[in-house]
């Protein structure tokens, strides 16, 4: 028997009724969204903490505070979004309305992943609920805290005539991704969203993936130690290093890691105390599974600060590796721990050089004191997403999208880009029943004069036009 047969037709009759469309609807959904966050706000971050370890400034600054920032924007914005939008039209179309409708897709899975388990679960929903959906939401299983508190207490705030929550584990999702949803946006590793992808192209169900991969972090030899130490620490550890945009190895000279490393020691212990493990500030390892890989990738290279580990509090140090070879375990997977990387490179042109041999990531960072070797990065490299001298804070602009690009994922979300993923941008032209001896140069039968005429008016006025 299949268990989401009955729910996916439920939604999906729910959908055809029109029920979601009004401007009404999708904002008291909104509405809704935002007071699951605030009546819930410590349970919340109980469950946070149950699965992650994460302290209260963590859970409130990148889950809680992020998700409810994007709330407040779709219900400011909504109405504006979903009005239609007027297009240029050429002399042949003069006299007809043409505009860009967005319309819902339908019925839409969000697949969550559980690094980020409430922000990465409620920003794509808020989109989705902002541009007119019904949705089925699969929060992940091995964050289970979290997973339960969105099972048992997050559909009591929406409309679950157009909503839903599914659980289970690998086993499940495939039985649901079987299904044909009308747009499927999925967050977690590359190897699980080539399996995402080719069950949505059975159904040619668009998708948005958003993976994650090696993120490079340059560091010229102009940078401060200490402000480079702050800011790279800072994003590395966040979370106990289980963010995708987080930097995943550092290229830096010689002489700039022989500087660099007394500053990453200070800050650590600045941060995290001499006991890192007693530190209220440092996440952990969100399973054994994970622990188990990521304490095999402290035997690469050399360990120069950190490499403690305690499997029973699923607790790994923050840590810098030297020495490490390319061809590494640490270099060939995305880390998704607190372990930094350091390698080395002579010149700007063989950081660039080593990125591009690469697959494009998701992120890339690049610090210097001169903003041409900044703009050299930036230029001569690909990635989802750029930051000059400082870590994901651009992850902080609902006015950037977020997504990949190649092997790091397709598609973006954040703010309008949201609305827009999950909306169908339909091209329409209105016009006019009458008149029709205006039409008469298109029709048979035909000369060079007449296709003269119709070539002028058909020209482009501030946009591309085509004719079927």
């Amino acid at each position: 028997m299949d268990p989401f047969e009955d729910t996916l037709r439920r939604l999906r009759e729910a959908f055809h009724t029109g029920r979601t469309r009004s401007a009404e609807f999708r904002a008291a959904q909104l509405r809704g969204l935002g007071r699951f966050l605030q009546e819930n706000k410590q349970l919340l971050h109980d469950a946070l903490a149950q699965d992650l370890h994460k302290s209260a400034f963590e859970s409130e600054l990148s889950e809680v505070a992020i998700s409810q920032g994007e709330i407040t924007l779709a219900l400011r914005n909504l109405r504006a979004w979903m009005k239609d939008e007027r297009v240029p039209r050429n002399l042949a179309t003069q006299l007809d309305s043409a505009f860009i409708r967005k319309e819902p897709f339908g019925l839409v899975l969000i697949i969550a992943p559980w690094n980020y388990p409430l922000n990465l679960t409620l920003v794509p929903l808020v989109g989705a609920l902002a541009a007119g959906n019904c949705v089925v939401l699969k929060p992940s299983e091995i964050s289970k805290s979290i997973e339960k508190v969105l099972a048992e207490v997050l559909p009591r705030y929406l409309d679950e005539s157009c909503f839903a929550v599914v659980l289970g584990g690998p086993q499940e999702t495939g039985q649901l991704l079987e299904h044909r949803f009308d747009y499927i946006f999925f967050t977690g590793s590359p190897r699980v969203g080539k399996i995402v992808m080719t069950a949505a192209a059975k159904h040619l169900t668009p998708v948005t993936l958003e993976l994650g991969g090696k993120n490079p972090c340059y560091v010229d030899d102009s940078c401060d130690p200490q402000t480079v130490a702050n800011r790279v620490a800072w994003f590395r550890y966040f979370n106990a290093g289980q963010t995708c945009v987080a930097p995943d190895y550092v290229l830096c000279s010689p002489e700039m890691q022989e500087r660099l490393l007394p500053a990453l020691q200070s800050t650590i212990t600045r941060f995290y105390g001499d006991d890192p493990q007693s530190s209220p500030n440092l996440g952990r390892i969100i399973n054994q599974k994970q622990f188990q890989r990521l304490r095999a990738l402290l035997g690469c290279g050399h360990v120069a600060i950190g490499g403690q580990s305690d499997e029973s509090d699923r607790y790994i140090a923050p840590t810098v590796l030297v020495d490490v070879q390319e061809t590494e375990l640490v270099m060939q997977e995305e880390i998704f721990g607190p372990i930094l990387p350091i390698l080395n490179v002579r010149s700007v042109d063989e950081a660039i050089e080593f990125i591009n041999r690469r697959e494009k990531p998701l992120a890339l960072y690049a610090f210097s004191n001169s903003s041409q070797v900044v703009k050299r990065l930036l230029t001569q490299t690909s990635s989802g997403g750029f930051c000059g001298n400082d870590g994901f804070m651009h992850m902080t602009l609902a006015s950037l999208p977020f997504g990949g690009v190649g092997a790091s994922g397709m598609g973006q979300y954040h703010g309008k880009f949201s609305f827009d993923t999950f909306s169908h941008h339909r091209a329409c032209l209105l016009r006019r029943p009458g008149m029709e001896k205006l039409n008469d140069l298109r029709y048979p039968p035909h000369s060079p004069r007449r296709l003269r005429v119709l070539l002028v008016a058909m020209e482009a006025r501030g946009c591309s036009c085509t004719l079927l």
